[in-house]
């Protein structure tokens, strides 16, 4: 989860369209299977407390660069859970802000989020939530996050697209300390 508003413009085409074909090839009922091999994705139960993301930002025409995600989520007595994090990009300014997420249906969740321009969607299919919304500037994310055995790590890949190109990447582990 990382705001890369200003990355936007700068991921090489050739990324873009390997990534295309290598998920295109993929049966969508083995990703299923492999969803449901795992634990369950709770996403109040991960991140209420302190969980801590490490990973690579790649985005069009640009080095790599690390980041570095703080989190602290609190559940509220009405059911959201506000997810308050600190992102830190090499070499830029630490930014903060602010999830607020409540489930609406089994394994189907709604929020804001203070980088969103609408409505943020979360679902859960196994051990893997993918979240979705829109951003300013035409910026539209995905993410799929991955919960590993144990339930303590949840592998994170986002994809930022721009007019259905992919603009950015993100590849990071997210930790429950």
């Amino acid at each position: 989860m990382l705001d890369t508003r200003n990355y936007a413009m700068h991921l090489p085409l050739i990324g873009a369209a390997a990534l295309a074909m290598m998920t295109a090839w993929a049966p969508a009922a083995s990703v299923r299977d492999l969803a449901a091999a795992g634990p369950h994705f709770d996403p109040v139960a991960f991140f209420t407390g302190e969980t801590e993301g490490r990973g690579r930002l790649k985005v069009m025409f640009s080095r790599a660069k690390s980041i570095h995600v703080s989190g602290h989520g609190m559940l509220q007595g009405d059911g959201v859970l506000v997810l308050d994090q600190t992102v830190t990009t090499e070499g830029d300014h630490a930014k903060s802000r602010q999830w607020r997420i409540r489930q609406t249906a089994p394994d189907h969740y709604v929020g804001t989020l203070t980088d969103a321009s609408g409505p943020v969607r979360l679902d859960v299919t196994g051990s893997r939530m993918r979240i979705r919304y829109h951003a300013k500037g035409g910026l539209v994310f995905s993410q799929v996050l991955t919960l590993q055995p144990g339930g303590q790590v949840s592998q994170n890949v986002m994809r930022v697209r721009k007019l259905g190109m992919v603009v950015a990447t993100v590849r990071e582990t997210i930790t429950r300390r």
